[in-house]
């Protein structure tokens, strides 16, 4: 009854279906002394048990046995007789399924992806009997199998360096050596990781200076590690294209750096850090792009101790984004940057003409701004007044700082209302509703925004998605606010007043920082919850109950995202990004 299931557990973890060959040896060199040096990309968790405890923390399983996706799951056959074979093995092996990953894994384990499409993967047990016992009964079943199908020369072993190695299938080929598990795609690639156990001496990845470098650069208390090959990777013609034609002028500004590093890097490394209840990926290159006069320039603070300042914090907010962008040093240099399109960009400066009055775009009007930009996104409180729209967006703003607030405020508020008013033409060009202009106060502070009537709308609870916009302009100080809701600039203005009654200092060395909130991007999810699964059913063609449990799904992984934070930046001329994931576990 068992057999089916045990058997597709045994080729879905044909790294567990090995046996012991050899008798107990000297204590075995780092795996890294036995992956071939040409590897291109290798993973390795070098504390498997720090990751487990997140992964298996009992409040991450309440969260994820209280999500509907999961409960339908396991209310499926397939699911119940796979759950079957797991207690089977449970009980064969008078352990836990839990107790029994940590002894399996713990000592390390490390996957490489090699040249010729050859992957190998390298497991250190913390119990070698264990791993023997589980050998024994899926060696079984996988013989049984094999016989049943009337291919019994399906499983074979076969003696290589005095190592003893098992196949399954055409596929994969592995071995054991004490507590120690190899495994390749290939058995080339299973010969070369012996032949590297046989001759220590041999061109092994950890004689790779490139390695070294990159593994420093993860850092020594890293939980896990990556290491990307990138002067191999860089052949791929998919890369290299990437790398080597015109980027979009909207990627470049955001991806600031980032594309120039790589161009210039022969690796890429990756950190996975454990910090209480977070988990903080940290990235590094090797390349630099501190040159003032390179392409990347307008991100590089011009002064020490410069960079992004802080995310500003607003009621409700899903999102807060801070960029260092010089866009005077970046739009100059457009002819450099993006030379096939300048025909566009033409285009683009005429149309900045009719807002702000035939000014030179680069000279008078970007030349006004300083480097510091930051985005916020958060959820909007409609007013009982107006109504509530059917479909709800969220509220956006960027907060600039000028340089000249005196001399440029009333040519920011000129090409403000020349734009709602051309908007607004337009839309009487085809008989729809147009925004009417209005000044407001938030305490002292006056402000401008345009907004659309609701007087003659009678449904007030399923407005239409219009009336999610309620532009607005607001100065204050040297900051500029531009928002597409009047609620969230009245928040900012709270903000930025206490902004300029603290000390802000800037996030030195970093020009790119993202922070989100995953239980609030989760609770705009859920608000939109019937229309994302009627987009869904019309999109992807599914049921109703498909569509619901792949958004439900999709609610779920966004609220235990938690927290997240990315800061990009650099480091001795070397361009690094951080990643910091907190779950929220209290969710459900």
């Amino acid at each position: 009854m068992l057999r089916k299931p045990v058997m597709l557990l045994a080729l879905a973890l044909p790294a567990l279906g090995l046996r012991t060959a050899v008798a107990a040896e000297a204590p075995l060199a780092p795996a890294s002394q036995w992956i071939p040096q040409n590897a291109v990309i290798v993973l390795e968790v070098s504390r498997p048990g720090a990751l487990l405890d997140v992964a298996l923390d009992p409040k991450a399983a309440e969260v994820v046995g209280s999500l509907p996706a999961y409960q339908k799951l396991e209310a499926r056959p397939g699911f119940k007789q796979f759950k079957g074979a797991i207690d089977f093995l449970q009980f064969q092996l008078e352990t836990d399924w839990r107790s029994g990953l940590r002894k399996l894994v713990g000592g390390g384990v490390t996957f490489a992806v090699l040249p010729d499409e050859q992957v190998v993967l390298i497991v250190d047990a913390d119990d070698a009997k264990l791993l023997e016992r589980l050998h024994e009964i899926l060696l079984g079943f996988a013989r049984g199998d094999a016989e049943k199908q009337g291919q019994p020369g399906r499983v074979a072993s076969a003696e290589y360096r005095g190592v003893t190695g098992w196949t399954f299938g055409p596929k994969e080929a592995h071995a054991i050596l004490g507590n120690r598990l190899l495994v390749a795609n290939k058995p080339e690639a299973l010969k070369a990781m012996l032949d590297l156990r046989a001759e220590p001496n041999g061109r092994n990845l950890a004689s790779s200076p490139a390695y070294r470098a990159a593994k420093q650069a993860a850092g020594s208390d890293a939980v896990a590690t990556a290491y990307f090959d990138l002067k191999t990777l860089k052949l791929l013609p998919g890369l290299q294209k990437a790398l080597t034609e015109g980027q979009n002028p909207l990627a470049s500004l955001l991806f600031a750096g980032m594309t120039e590093a790589v161009r210039e890097s022969t690796w890429l490394a990756m950190g996975l850090h454990a910090q209480g209840d977070s988990l903080v990926l940290e990235a590094a290159v090797d390349g630099k792009v501190s040159d003032p006069t390179g392409s990347a320039a307008f991100a590089l603070p011009a002064e020490a101790g410069k960079g992004a300042l802080p995310n500003l914090s607003v009621p409700r907010q899903i999102a807060g984004m801070s960029f260092y962008r010089d866009m005077h040093k970046f739009y100059a240099a457009k002819d450099k940057l993006f030379p096939e399109r300048t025909s566009g960009l033409i285009f683009f400066e005429n149309m900045m003409g009719i807002f702000f009055s035939g000014r030179d775009l680069t000279e008078e009007v970007l030349a006004e701004t300083k480097p510091e930009i930051r985005f916020v996104v958060a959820e909007q409180e409609y007013d009982p007044a107006v109504g509530t729209p059917r479909v709800k967006i969220p509220a956006f703003a960027a907060v600039l700082q000028l340089r000249n607030p005196e001399q440029f405020s009333e040519v920011v508020e000129e090409g403000w209302q020349t734009a709602v008013g051309l908007f607004s033409f337009t839309r009487g060009q085809q008989a729809q509703p147009k925004l009417i202009i209005d000044r407001v106060f938030q305490d002292d502070v006056k402000f401008t925004i345009a907004y659309f009537s609701s007087k003659s709308v009678e449904d007030r609870a399923n407005l239409d998605s219009r009336f999610n916009f309620r532009p607005a302009l607001a100065m204050l100080d040297d900051y500029l606010i531009l928002s597409s809701a009047e609620g969230l600039t009245r928040d900012l203005i709270d903000a930025v007043k206490k902004e300029v009654a603290g000390s802000v200092k800037p996030l030195a060395e970093a020009h790119s920082m993202v922070e989100i909130d995953g239980a609030r991007l989760a609770s705009i999810l859920g608000a939109n919850r019937e229309s994302l699964v009627r987009q869904n059913m019309v999109n992807e063609g599914r049921t109703q109950e498909e569509a619901e449990t792949q958004i439900d799904l999709l609610l779920a992984l966004v609220q235990y995202l938690g927290q997240a934070k990315l800061d990009v930046g650099t480091r001795d001329g070397h361009t690094r990004a951080s990643l910091q994931l907190k779950p929220n576990l209290a969710s459900k």
